[in-house]
């Protein structure tokens, strides 16, 4: 079992930065992969970014390569989500998920334990 806890989101100006932060909790936390997504009022659940287990590889939607960076400390079992050059079209809240090694790791089915969401905000 899993437990996710997002914190860092809030509002801010276009063409400022965010952090976020997911703390989780369970023993087998590195073997993990870990995504961030977004789902914005009236939209579906939209994958962000991916940072596999012990490898460590990334994945990025085409809209935040170069803006937004994924990376994770698997001995705080903290997943981290820098963005930058944040634009009014990044508003949404956003959702840390935690998934088997398998798996497509773009597609929310891939991951079995979620967190309750941050809101970001961008104004213009």
């Amino acid at each position: 079992q899993v437990q996710l806890v997002e914190s860092g989101g809030g509002l801010v100006q276009a063409g400022g930065s965010l952090r976020l932060s997911c703390a989780a909790s369970g023993r087998t936390f590195s073997s993990y992969a870990m995504g961030w997504f977004r789902q914005a009022p009236g939209k579906e659940r939209d994958f962000v970014a991916a940072i596999r287990g012990n490898i460590g590889s990334t994945y990025y939607r085409d809209s935040v390569k170069g803006r937004f960076t994924i990376s994770r400390d698997n001995a705080k079992k903290m997943v981290y989500l820098q963005m930058n050059s944040l634009k009014p079209e990044d508003t949404a809240v956003y959702y840390c998920a935690a998934g088997g090694p398998s798996g497509s790791y773009y597609s929310s089915a891939s991951y079995d334990y979620w967190g309750q969401g941050t809101q970001v905000t961008v104004s213009s």
